[in-house]
């Protein structure tokens, strides 16, 4: 046992200095420690490895995967699925065993709520640590899993041009309230070719384009506007443009069903 005011105990026999700063990397080092064998770093706190954050926040949990036959000691600083875990599954970063990318995605991709599902999809698939191919495959060598229903919904809704987790959440609210499908990272040109901006999301032959900045604090508002503006774009003789506007001055009242104005 370290003792004195320079160390912090993390975990029995787990300790840190404490001018270490705690992240969910410094976590994950220490919770590898407390780990029987078999076990590793899964979810979340693999894709965090991976280089790709999806943490809810500032989280410090720890998310581990661990062979059924074992069990863990109930710490509210980890959270372990207990799971078939093959020695393919599983690699190594930084020391650490860690589900490798593909089951890292697997997993995330059946356990999460629909719309985190796609966007892991999203970001790994963007990142080029999976690829759809891989990913469609393990679901097919291992098709009485759970959530495999899921898994293929999020793969058949997934953009790897998506560049942050908000641009897909914003694809979703879009995909969800009916609007036809949007062109991703859409490329804006002046008449000489000239490069003007790349925007998240358009609909090109609409003249319609939309980032993901702010829009996801007015949900109901975005679907409206949307909306509104593919109507008006439709009443436009060619020339014509529409004013620019944005999710906080648009109506709050809700898109009820598939609204004509995008069938």
């Amino acid at each position: 046992m370290l003792r004195g005011a320079s160390w912090r105990r993390l975990f029995p026999d787990v300790y840190v200095h404490r001018d270490a700063e705690l992240d969910h990397t410094m976590w994950c080092r220490a919770v590898v420690l407390t780990l029987p064998d078999g076990a590793a770093l899964g979810g979340v706190s693999a894709a965090l490895l991976w280089g790709v954050d999806l943490l809810p926040g500032n989280s410090m949990t720890v998310s581990v995967v661990m062979p059924r036959r074992r069990r863990l000691r109930a710490d509210p600083r980890i959270v372990p699925h207990y799971t078939v875990l093959a020695e393919r599954d599983v690699t190594h970063v930084a020391g650490m065993p860690v589900t490798t990318p593909e089951r890292t995605l697997f997993d995330l991709a059946r356990r999460n709520s629909r719309a985190e599902a796609v966007v892991a999809v999203d970001a790994m698939l963007h990142q080029r640590l999976v690829t759809i191919e891989t990913l469609e495959a393990r679901a097919r060598m291992r098709r009485h899993w759970p959530g495999l229903a899921q898994l293929r919904e999020a793969v058949r809704l997934a953009e790897p041009l998506a560049e942050s987790p908000m641009e897909t959440r914003l694809r979703l609210l879009l995909h969800d309230a009916g609007l036809p499908a949007m062109t991703a990272q859409h490329v804006v040109r002046d008449p000489s070719r000239r490069l003007i901006a790349r925007v998240d999301l358009a609909l090109p032959e609409r003249l319609l384009r939309c980032t993901a900045d702010d829009v996801l604090r007015h949900p109901a508002r975005t679907v409206r506007l949307v909306a509104d503006t593919i109507t008006e774009l439709r009443r436009l003789q060619p020339g014509q443009r529409t004013p620019a506007r944005t999710p906080s001055t648009a109506s709050a009242e809700p898109v009820s069903g598939r609204s004509a104005a995008y069938r």
